[in-house]
């Protein structure tokens, strides 16, 4: 059974093997056919050489059995034909030249075996297994060879070129290879470190790498992945540091082993033998990946995060970190630290007069002076704008403060040499002495606050230190001032509107914004109560840009829901007519909306005007130019010229109130009003009057042709719902 299994299996084995036979007797080739084919081989004849090679060149044969002895063109001519060809075929000679010679030239020149004629079948099948079996062998042999090239070829491709440094160590931490990063990045060619220890590349003793290495050479804990971050030493040693992640983990005896060959194929003497006797631990394959760039990321967002940019001084966060330690060591022993809150005097002015440019330049160069006035362990810190704060911690009493502030302000005497300019600024500084005023670093930099602006009112290159009965006088305005912040942060701020209507039609043609507080415990809030404060603390900006949006946006959408166009009027700060990006930032608002640009009214007072005209009669022609309307509010209270209207492209002026209060009452104020609406005509500008509270005020406004009046007579600012009451009310 088992003799037939086998027999099976080789039939089916030679039904798969293509053989060409080659003789110049017809007798010899069939023979030889009949016998193959029996086998159940795949058979191809050729009478003579010539024929032979012919068939060799077009068709692919597993097995030659070749005649030697062909009168035309013999075994040796077709074994030659075979070569400079590169036909390569298993060839076995089957032939009655039995000589030595001609046995052995047969097989120098590529022939596998040799048959002798006359043969058994027994003699030639056990000479074709034979042969075909050493050819399968060899076939194996060199897809192996092959696939074991190629794998080393890729892993030699993926190793050189990997973006990070790839290196095997010995038991001992000793290099055995590194790729070409090794000596790109570090400087160090792998013949250089081979033998080194790695411990020599550390820029110091590093304990991580030291325990690693010690439990190695203990044949301790070798398992498992080790990552640590080193600084690394360059070839050059240029100063420069450069730091490394480097992952290492354990290579055993039989892993290194085939590593060591790939990698020192080509050099044998680079691969020293390793230490792994006795053991299956053989060293380390390491990686290190250049993180130099992202540690100097890492440094630079933590500075940034604690430090103001420009001056380089801790910002408030890191301020307030001191201060709380500070104040602990004071409590522990039992002393006195100052806080001191600094204000720039002027700086505003130079910033508005030669740019921000310079204005930053200044403020650098003060910080050097301030720093010089300092002692080792005070801390000065920059607040924001022109503020800073400054810690004196272990101080004798104000007696020091006083002397520390004089310093200070004698050092900011002196003018500044910026660009060319002489700038002078001066200093207002107030102090809040720990524990007696403020035993938390909040309460302490706020009394500081209130002291400087108590400095501030005292005049220039002040200092004023606080005192509880100060405390008192600005509560009021400071608790207003938090309210305020919170009323933008909370959404507490409203528009009222109040309608403009036209003399001639008596109809509604546009309305003035005007911010309401909606104050959560005290209820509605005029602008009288909180407007100055705004502008003093500078958040006249936001709520400044806060009424402009809310009051764009709501109108637009009464406008989309069908309501006819109004003209919408919107006061604008000093402060927010005095920004550069005024015209930007207005025009942005009205496109982000969809609002028409012709239906906007930009309202300020005369006093802004007259600050700087030139300025701003680029900034008025700009809004202009996109067809915005620019009215003056308050018209006559202020610094009144014909040289600034004739000037600014302005569309109205707004009669104020009180004239208007007096119309009929006081020959003055009528007189007043008379000429503003005959100079106003003269000019071909539009006339608004305010504060209209009855029908004789009304009556006497329309006689003098003033186009459009507001006030009480007509109606009350009203919040946005109402208003649509209100025109849907009139005819």
């Amino acid at each position: 059974m088992k003799a037939e299994l086998a027999e099976m299996q080789a039939r089916q084995a030679a039904s798969n093997i293509r053989v060409l036979v080659v003789d110049d007797e017809s007798r010899m080739l069939t023979s030889l056919e009949a016998l193959l084919k029996y086998k159940n081989y795949q058979v191809d004849t050729a009478l003579g050489g010539k024929l032979a090679c012919q068939k060799l060149e077009s068709n692919h044969y597993d097995l030659v059995l070749l005649d030697l002895n062909m009168g035309d063109f013999d075994g040796y001519a077709v074994m030659a034909y075979m070569a400079e060809r590169g036909i390569n075929v298993t060839t076995v000679v089957v032939s009655g030249e039995t000589s030595f010679d001609a046995v052995r030239k047969a097989l120098r020149m590529g022939a596998s075996d040799y048959v002798k004629k006359p043969y058994s079948p027994e003699e030639l099948f056990a000479t074709i297994d034979s042969t075909l079996h050493k050819k399968l062998l060899r076939d194996e042999r060199d897809r192996y060879q092959a696939h074991v090239q190629k794998s080393e070829t890729l892993y030699r491709y993926i190793v050189d070129r990997s973006p990070d440094i790839v290196f095997l160590l010995n038991a001992e931490g000793s290099f055995n290879f590194s790729n070409s990063q090794m000596e790109s990045v570090l400087g160090y060619s792998s013949d250089e470190l081979v033998g080194t220890s790695f411990n020599n590349l550390l820029d110091g003793p590093h304990r991580q790498v030291e325990e690693i290495f010690n439990s190695a050479v203990d044949h301790v804990a070798t398992e498992g992945l080790h990552n640590v971050e080193l600084c690394l030493k360059h070839r050059a040693d240029s100063g420069d540091k450069k730091y490394f992640e480097v992952t290492l983990f354990a290579v055993h005896t039989d892993i290194m082993g085939v590593m060591e060959n790939m990698g020192h194929e080509n050099s044998p003497s680079e691969a020293p033998a390793l230490n792994a006797v006795g053991e299956s631990f053989a060293g380390y394959y390491g990686t290190a990946r250049d993180v130099t760039e992202r540690k100097k990321s890492e440094s630079l967002i933590r500075f940034q995060a604690y430090h103001d940019l420009l001056t380089r001084l801790p910002n408030r966060s890191l301020f307030n970190d001191r201060l709380d330690l500070a104040i602990a060591h004071s409590r522990r022993h039992n002393q006195l630290l100052v806080v001191m809150y600094l204000d720039l005097d002027r700086f505003k002015s130079v910033n508005d007069t030669f740019g921000h440019s310079v204005g930053d330049l200044l403020l650098q160069a003060v910080v050097t002076r301030l720093q010089k006035c300092l002692r080792e362990g005070d801390t000065l810190s920059r607040f924001g704008g022109d503020e800073f704060v400054l810690l004196l911690p272990e101080i004798g009493g104000t007696l020091d403060a006083e002397l520390i502030a004089g310093k200070i302000i004698d050092a900011l005497k002196e003018p500044f040499e910026l660009e060319g300019q002489e700038v002078f600024v001066g200093i207002s500084i107030g102090a809040a002495l720990f524990p007696e005023f403020g035993g938390s670093k909040d309460v302490l930099i706020k009394h500081a606050d209130i002291a400087m602006y108590q400095a501030k009112i005292q005049g220039n290159n002040s200092y004023a230190l606080f005192d509880h009965a100060m405390g008192e006088h600005l509560s009021h305005s400071i608790k207003l001032e938090s309210e305020l912040h919170h009323a933008l942060e909370n959404d507490e701020l409203r528009v009222f509107y109040q309608p403009q209507i036209c003399t001639k039609t008596d109809s509604v043609i546009g309305v003035e914004a005007l911010v309401r507080w909606q104050h959560p415990e005290r209820g509605l809030i005029y602008p009288g109560e909180f407007i100055a404060l705004a502008e003093e603390t500078k958040m006249i900006l936001d709520v400044g840009e806060w009424v402009m949006r809310h009051a764009v946006a709501e109108v637009k959408g009464w406008m989309d829901q069908g309501l006819p166009p109004l003209r919408l009027a919107v006061n604008f700060s000093s402060l927010q007519v005095e920004q550069a990006n005024l015209v930007e930032k207005v025009i942005d608002t009205l496109a982000e909306f969809d609002f028409p640009p012709r239906y906007f009214e930009l309202e300020i007072t005369e006093s802004v005007m007259m600050h700087d005209l030139e300025g701003m009669v680029k900034k008025l022609q700009s809004l202009a130019d996109h067809g915005i309307a620019v009215a003056i509010d308050d018209f006559g209270t202020g610094y009144s010229s014909l040289n600034y209207l004739h000037k600014l492209p302005i569309h109205t002026v707004k009669l104020d109130q009180s004239f208007v209060r007096n119309i009929q009452s006081v020959d003055l104020e009528v007189s007043i009003v008379n000429a503003i609406c005959a100079m106003a005509h003269g000019l071909r500008l539009n006339i608004v009057a305010e504060g209209v509270e009855n029908q004789e005020q009304y009556d006497y406004l329309k006689k003098l042709e003033c186009q459009e009046v507001q006030g009480y007579l007509i109606s009350k600012p009203l919040p946005g719902e109402a208003l649509l009451q209100f025109l849907a009310a009139r005819p």
